[in-house]
């Protein structure tokens, strides 16, 4: 009798097994389309057994099973494979971003809403074309003047597209910082719970640990982590070497305002000193970006990178060490090149209508307001002798492309009383002096007046060589791409090298792209094989533990019709 009823629990047992294994796989079918859900796989074990009688050499141990248990649900996951995915997906975040400002830029060049930047380029080189024919002649220094006004206008325009993509950008970059101080606060309290809830060891934290391991994922998309976890469940995490979440909370990540740009650059704050401006960066950009290095990992950096520290200016690209600093960042590069063409242009046509020399001074000039220039001092003056003038036939000519409050020239005299114009020079560390976009403008005096444009020799004869030399400026090959270029081209050679450039890195990234997103699927196919859920695969178990259950049943059915059949048998 004592045996039937032990027959009995067994079957119970084995009852109870196969409906926590139908919940178990009913639950996964119920997260087959929950992001981060990770598979649970029930692991039976038997019970213990009693031993009736010990094995000899000729009979073999005598054991009573006491049915079956869940020895436990597994919740698997390969960190090689997690480690690999969170790398990889970190570089196709970042060769993702790095792609879709190339291609906002190739697209913004070709002005989809208006006329291309080109053509006002075009439109003035036609124009001087026209003046080369009759310089004096009032409609074509109109046309002069009206396409001088159409390129700085055009070239405005164009380039505060580039400033709001930027700005664009560096919205972007908040809200990322933002998004990742979020989740590494999350990633904390899970922290906790998981250790509370796994405390007594009997159960593991399923639905906390896969929320913690999406969020994982979802950080090494922003930027380059490192994850380790304790035996107590608990994770830390850095970021580039630098600890973000520890036992104590996360660091969470500041945001550093340029006043100037508004440009925001992450710090980290527990490592800097803000009362006296002495901040930490968490990523740094001037580091080569590279595979080899792990300077290629994460959305954040890209964009850091793609944005640059502040507005492009032709005097970025105009020197070597200069150009060094901004090579990588796509946007701020791209401002200096067009802001070179535009200075180069404008520069090139008002150094033909005010031509300079460089002399040596032989004695001491004063100007007006009592500056002076020392006598053996090199400096660059009006050329006198050959400068053309306009209808007025005054001296010093009136450049074309002006700089707002501030002179091309400043009057000296020397001792003996003779008349000097001294040019002002363009200063990198004085904005106002240069010739760049935002501080140029038509002359006034010349749009109220067009005959002020210069067109005459100093005798009144129409200049007919000023004219030619405007012409031929544009034919000059002088300008080269970046100081690394050793092949001279003209304006519109140069305008089609930075289109090409472009086009060459856009591709690039294009392509790095592409591979990054099939290593990523290969390395989540493998992923989705291990945590996967399979509602195939699922819908099977079910059928299969749904069997288990109902012949566990008809087996507690038999053991209870024996045990009622041999009471009653009893019983007569």
């Amino acid at each position: 009798m004592a045996n039937a009823f032990a027959g009995m629990y067994i079957g119970t047992t084995g009852l109870q097994g196969a409906q926590a294994a139908l919940n178990t796989t009913a639950n996964n079918l119920a997260n087959v389309n929950t992001k981060g859900y990770v598979r649970q796989q029930v692991r039976f074990k038997d019970r213990n057994y009693d031993v009736i009688d010990k094995a000899s050499m000729l009979v073999s141990t005598k054991q009573s099973g006491l049915g079956v248990s869940i020895g436990d649900v597994v919740h698997s996951r390969d960190v090689f494979l997690d480690k690999a995915y969170r790398l990889e997906s970190g570089r196709e975040a970042f060769y993702e971003t790095c792609y879709e400002t190339a291609n906002y830029m190739e697209s913004l060049f070709q002005e989809l809403d208006g006329e291309k930047f080109k053509s006002s380029i075009e439109n003035l080189w036609v124009a001087f074309q026209e003046l080369a024919k009759a310089p004096a002649d009032t409609v074509n220094q109109n046309l002069v003047l009206q396409k001088a006004e159409l390129l700085v206008s055009r070239t405005q325009t164009f380039y505060g597209d580039i400033q709001s993509y930027q700005l664009n950008i560096n919205d972007q970059i908040k809200d990322d910082i933002k998004t990742i101080n979020e989740i590494g606060n999350r990633i904390f309290e899970l922290n906790k719970e998981i250790q509370k809830a796994e405390a007594g060891q009997v159960e593991t934290a399923m639905t906390f640990r896969d929320e913690r391991d999406y969020l994982l994922d979802k950080l090494a998309s922003y930027v380059n982590i490192d994850v380790r976890e304790e035996a107590t469940g608990f994770v830390y995490v850095q970021i580039e070497t630098v600890d973000f979440i520890v036992e104590k909370g996360c660091n969470n990540i500041g945001t550093n305002v340029d006043r100037g740009t508004g440009f925001a650059t992450p710090y980290w704050p527990q490592l800097s000193d803000s009362e006296n401006e002495l901040y930490t960066p968490v990523l740094d950009v001037d580091k080569e970006i590279s595979s080899e290095s792990n300077t290629d990992i994460g959305s954040l950096i890209a964009k850091l990178v793609m944005r640059g520290e502040t507005n492009g200016k032709f005097v970025n690209i105009a020197t070597n060490e200069a150009y060094s600093h901004v090579e990588d960042c796509m946007l701020m590069e791209t401002q200096g090149k067009v802001d070179m063409l535009f200075h180069d242009i404008i520069t090139t046509m008002n150094d033909i209508f005010c031509p300079n020399i460089e002399t040596k001074v032989t004695s001491t000039l004063t100007s007006a307001s009592g500056k002076q220039i020392k006598a053996g001092s090199e400096i660059l003056i009006l050329d006198k002798e050959n400068s053309p003038v306009g209808v007025d036939g005054k001296l010093p000519p009136r450049e074309l492309f002006e700089r707002p409050g501030f002179d091309r020239y400043t009057e000296y005299t020397d001792a003996e009383g003779n008349v000097y114009y001294v040019y002002n020079k363009e200063d990198a560390s004085d904005p106002s002096s240069l010739y760049t976009v935002g501080n140029v403008r038509v002359n006034e005096e010349m749009t109220k007046q067009t005959s002020l444009l210069p067109a005459y020799t100093q005798n009144g004869a129409v200049d007919m060589q000023l004219g030619q030399n405007l012409a031929n400026a544009w034919e000059k090959a002088t300008m080269h791409i970046n100081p690394n270029d050793s092949y001279p081209c003209t304006f519109q050679g140069y305008y089609d090298k930075m289109i090409g450039e472009l086009g060459t890195i856009g591709s690039i990234y294009k392509a790095s792209t592409e591979t990054m997103t099939n290593s990523v699927a290969t390395i989540d196919n493998k992923r989705a094989q291990l945590i996967g859920v399979s509602s195939d695969e699922e819908l099977t178990k079910m059928v299969k533990y749904q069997a288990a259950f109902n012949a566990s049943s008809r087996y507690i059915n038999v053991v209870s019709e024996m045990i009622e059949h041999i009471l009653n048998g009893l019983g007569v």
